[in-house]
Order: C-alpha cells, then structure tokens, then sequence
C-alpha cells in the first residue's frame, strides 16, 4: 500500500492536519451550542475533544523538552493528525447524517474512523510517525468519538448541515493553502524549549541513539 505516490500520501495527511480539523471541532461545538437542548452536548464535546488535545500535547512537550518517551516503542508523543482524525471525522459525518436511520448514521460513523485509519497510514508512509504513536492515536481519537456518540445513541440526534460542514472545512483556507500544514509541531517545540531550559528539543535520533549507547554499555 506504501507504494502509491508520495504526493497522494501528503494530500491525504493533510485531512489529518490541526489547522483544518481544530477549525472544524470549533464548528461543531458552535453549532451544537446554538440551540439550548443542545448546548450540554457542545459541553461534552469540548472537554472530551479538549482532553484529548491537551494529552496529546503535553506527550510532545514532555519528549521534546525532557526526552521523556520510549525507545522500544520508538514513541516520541501520540500522533496528533491521527488523534484528530479519529476524533473529528466520525463526529462530523454522524453529525451530517444524523437524521437518517440508525445504520445509516452508524455507516457515516464508520466511514469516519476507516478515513482517520487511511490518514494514520499517511502518517507511516511519509516518516512522520511511528507505529506505535499513530496507535495511541487513533486509540485516543476513537476513543472520543467513541464516547461522544454512545452518549448519543439514546438521544434526538442533533443534525449538522452537510453545507456548514464544508463551510468548517473551507473556512482554514482563507489562511493556509491545501497541502500546507499548520505551525502547531514548531509551537510546541518552542513551548518545549522554553519550559525546560534547554538550546534545542530532543529527536527521535536523540531516543534511539541514546538507546544505542545503553546498548554498547551493557
């Protein structure tokens, strides 16, 4: 699979991207708060979507600031593009259909978590993560989603126009050109650097070469 083009790859990760999915988790809590009987649900949306972000997060600052990750896993920080695939896509698609009958929804749910699979896949197939951080990834992403739709499950389902969708997904490009990828990996290295006091962030090359060295030594 590995063998298609690299630009295929790329335009696929960029569906993962934070500067095109944040916008877009924005959208749905702004439309599920519009309407009061909605509004808990916007709540829920955010502290679980926030939750996950800020793991994410803080998993990267504390590599790239403190080294602190494993070199048996090759782990350096959870992947973010596929957290926010799996977290984002299965809700917006469910959210689209979400006034057709259950198996429907279901599907729409589905078709999310395979897309969010497919951008995990980009993510090895460009070197930018390793496997065991695209599954703690998608484990985290699914996980939200998950959990934001069995809450639903029992619940009027509140619908998300196919046309405000494609409004959440457009509205980033009035700052960022397709393909383009948003400064939130610099950001964090920057935050990194900056909390533990050190001249540059740590690598993978740092990990596995440290890993290498306690290798020799015994």
């Amino acid at each position: 699979m590995y063998s298609l083009p690299e630009a295929f790859w790329y335009a696929i990760t960029w569906f993962g991207d934070s500067g095109l999915l944040l916008p877009a988790a924005v959208w749905i809590a702004v439309w599920l708060g519009v309407r009061t009987v909605t509004r808990p649900i916007a709540w829920r949306w955010l502290v679980l979507f926030g939750t996950a972000g800020a793991l994410v997060a803080l998993s990267k600052i504390a590599f790239m600031g403190w080294g602190i990750g494993s070199a048996t896993l090759n782990f350096t920080g959870v992947s973010g593009h596929t957290m926010l695939a799996a977290s984002v896509w299965p809700v917006a698609f469910w959210l689209t259909a979400a006034h057709c009958a259950p198996r429907v929804r279901f599907s729409a749910a589905t078709l999310g978590w395979t897309f969010a699979v497919l951008i995990g896949l980009s993510r090895l197939a460009i070197f930018a993560h390793s496997k065991s951080e695209v599954a703690a990834g998608f484990a985290l992403g699914a996980a939200v989603s998950g959990l934001f739709l069995w809450r639903q499950h029992h619940r009027p389902p509140p619908r998300l126009h196919w046309v405000l969708l494609l409004i959440s997904i457009a509205s980033p490009l009035a700052f960022l050109r397709p393909g383009t990828p948003a400064p939130t990996h610099d950001v964090l290295s920057v935050i990194a650097v900056r909390l533990a006091g050190i001249e540059r962030p740590f690598t993978r090359d740092d990990l596995l070469r440290r890993r290498q060295q306690r290798a020799s030594i015994e």
